[in-house]
């Protein structure tokens, strides 16, 4: 994944990859949804998404949120959340390809 910038790519790459943030994280990057945000530390994985890097100032892309819900509604999954998703919908190789 190549992001806007090299801070962008500096502090995405060089926090927590499980998405449980640490107490350094300040920003995150969703695959499953093309979705960037802001770090809550609240100790679990919440985060408020931003629509501008906060270093270039570029718009980021447009969140794939709910078009993954509504791809995972078409094939029977009522609540994702709760549910064994395919694999594919762990990350961005739903609508990458």
């Amino acid at each position: 994944m190549i992001h806007c910038c090299k801070k962008m790519e500096y502090f995405l790459t060089n926090g927590s990859k499980n998405r449980q943030f640490s107490s350094d994280d300040i920003i995150c990057y969703a695959p499953e949804f093309d979705e960037y945000g802001i770090v809550v530390h609240d100790s679990g994985k919440s985060y408020i998404k931003i629509d501008y890097c906060p270093w270039c100032g570029q718009k980021l892309p447009e969140s794939k949120k709910n078009l993954w819900f509504d791809e995972l509604e078409r094939l029977g999954i009522e609540n994702p959340l709760e549910e064994e998703l395919p694999e594919k919908f762990k990350s961005s190789e739903w609508w990458e390809h």
